[in-house]
């Protein structure tokens, strides 16, 4: 099969938290050639079982700040009381090899990085089938309290009015299609005509062959 050379793309997924994007996004990484997750950097502690650099790069509060005064996060933002951010260098390199990222990340954060690169970002929105199902999967998680359930709750009905922001909107209400979806959405974008930087070069050859 004859390989185009192209740029790569930042794949954003943003939802709700509790809505399913970090599962699809672990789906799509873990069956799809080429598609790396962007590992954020982040103040808050470890869960059991997340290793530094494998998970998160955990880092203290000064220390994130540095990062944030030295312009080496393309995206971050406080959240419940801990900040977040993308590192630009990785990102970067990657896109200049042909790879793709793929983010999980809130609105902000997808507002951020189209800023930041705005021709290679493709923003995917993931609904919940409804917030009573958004309660249940909350829940599930037994590790917050009725009082955490609420304000997390009022943060996701804001977060859902942000859908009119990306390019791209879904329902999760069956985990596989929605993985089937975003994979679809994602094989446009690796086709889409100004990505293939090498496109000229092969026509071009064609006409010579």
């Amino acid at each position: 099969m004859s390989t185009i050379a192209r740029r790569g793309l930042c794949l954003v997924i943003a939802a709700p938290s509790g809505a399913g994007k970090s599962s699809i996004a672990r789906a799509l990484v873990a069956s799809e050639p080429g598609l790396a997750l962007s590992i954020s950097v982040t103040t808050r502690p470890p869960r059991r079982g997340e290793q530094d650099g494998l998970h998160y790069h955990f880092r203290n509060q000064t220390e994130f700040d540095a990062l944030v005064a030295e312009d080496k996060l393309l995206e971050w933002a406080h959240v419940f009381g801990r900040s977040y951010g993308t590192p630009r260098a990785p990102v970067e390199q990657a896109l200049a090899e042909g790879c793709d990222v793929i983010f999980d990340i809130d609105w902000q954060g997808h507002h951020q990085i189209r800023a930041a690169l705005p021709e290679d970002v493709v923003g995917v929105f993931v609904l919940p089938p409804s917030l009573g199902d958004l309660e249940v999967r909350m829940r599930a998680r037994g590790d917050v309290d009725d009082r955490e359930i609420e304000r997390r709750l009022a943060a996701a009905r804001a977060e859902i009015t942000h859908w009119p922001e990306f390019d791209h909107v879904l329902v999760n209400d069956a985990f596989d299609d929605a993985v089937a979806s975003v994979r679809a959405i994602l094989q446009a974008a690796r086709f889409a005509t100004p990505r293939q930087v090498g496109l000229a070069a092969f026509v071009s050859a064609l006409g010579s062959a």
